[in-house]
């Protein structure tokens, strides 16, 4: 007789979860998706954070230049893969760049003859007291004397110069050329991104212009304007004006006979991009003249620069910068040095934007409407 088995007992169902209401579902979806933006956003943030001055520049630089690729390309329409005009463009901006570096080098090794000579007749003989301290229209005499005594002479000028052979300077050194490697780096990084930005803008230009749409509406749009147009604006009145500045004092650092005219007017039209930053290069154009007994000459230079300065700080740059954005030049000159104290000379054109920016918020808030596109 067969054994009788007893019927297999139905597995125990697990109770299942009863399904989240539609709402529910799509409120706890979109907060999971702003989480993973969030993460995803901050985790691409502090990977490219050492690169993001660079796009920074590339981003910055591409804004400036925007007019004239843009009539180039008018000019000589793309081809197939558009690499030509991106390439030329970015060529011709590390030639920019590179250019006055390239002849600041070689400034630098025709002096280093000259140098060489100064430091081995200082350490020989000592520094000799500058003519200019004779001149001085008090002091004369106690400056003279202490100058001698304590650096006209074999022992002081070994001394002098046995300071910088310690550790600290050579660690400087090190540290120095670090830092040149790495903005080689970044220049090299800034010209590759704008190499990119030439050849997509238009794809960049109707995305961000739909991704500030779909965040902030018409009012994302205007602001996204407004920043543009306020570092062009920054780039004709901030570096265009450096320039013309750095033409003008150059030429009459020329005739006044300061040395190394074309140099020193380098760095005058780069100082100049900064509000008063101008007035160090013409004071030190001023003190190599005096330096060398040329007083008159040293007024001349002075009085010029104080003309140059006042009509580019006072009439040009306001004209040019709040005509553009139409920004009150307290705000211009405020987003200019708070953005040079926060971001270098990056602040330039980051500080200003950002004030742009402010300033047509705080507009449309107390209009109390916003103004349609």
């Amino acid at each position: 007789m067969p054994p009788i088995t007893k019927p297999a007992r139905p597995p125990a169902r697990i109770a299942e979860a009863p399904p989240l209401p539609p709402h529910e579902q799509a409120r706890s979806q979109g907060a999971a998706r702003v989480l993973l933006v969030l993460a995803l956003s901050a985790l691409g943030l502090w990977i490219l954070h050492r690169f993001l001055p660079a796009l920074a520049w590339a981003v910055v630089l591409a804004i400036a230049l925007f007019p004239l690729y843009n009539k180039l390309e008018r000019r000589f329409p793309p081809g197939k893969h558009n690499l030509l005009l991106p390439s030329l463009m970015t060529a011709a901006v590390a030639l920019v760049f590179l250019a006055p570096l390239a002849v600041l080098g070689v400034q630098a090794a025709r002096e280093a003859h000259d140098v060489a000579d100064f430091v081995r007749n200082a350490e020989a003989n000592g520094i000799p007291a500058p003519e200019f301290l004779q001149h001085l229209p008090y002091g004369a005499a106690q400056a003279t004397a202490w100058w001698n005594e304590n650096l006209n002479h074999a022992q002081a000028g070994t001394d002098l110069l046995h300071r910088f052979e310690n550790h600290s300077v050579i660690g400087t050194s090190r540290d120095l050329g670090r830092e040149i490697v790495r903005r080689i780096v970044l220049f090299g990084f800034s010209l590759v991104a704008l190499f990119f930005l030439f050849r997509d803008w238009r794809t960049v230009r109707d995305q961000s212009l739909t991704a500030c749409q779909k965040l902030f509406g018409p009012r994302g749009e205007r602001v996204a304007r407004q920043m543009v147009a306020s570092i062009h604006g920054t780039v004709d009145g901030l570096v265009l004006v450096g320039l013309g500045e750095g033409v003008l004092l150059g030429i009459v650092y020329y005739f006044a006979g300061v040395p190394h005219p074309v140099l020193l007017g380098a760095f005058t039209a780069v100082a100049a991009m900064i509000p008063f930053g101008a007035a160090i290069a013409i004071a030190i154009a001023a003190l190599l003249l005096v330096a060398a007994g040329a007083t008159k000459a040293a007024l001349v230079v002075a009085a010029a620069g104080l003309v140059v300065t006042f009509v580019a700080d006072h009439f040009v740059r306001p004209a040019l910068i709040g005509g553009t954005t139409k920004l009150p030049f307290l705000w211009v000159l405020l987003g200019i040095l708070g953005g040079v104290e926060t971001f270098g000379l990056l602040g330039l054109f980051v500080g200003p934007a950002v004030m742009a920016a402010l300033v047509l918020l705080w507009r449309e808030f107390t209009q109390g409407h916003d103004e349609k596109v």
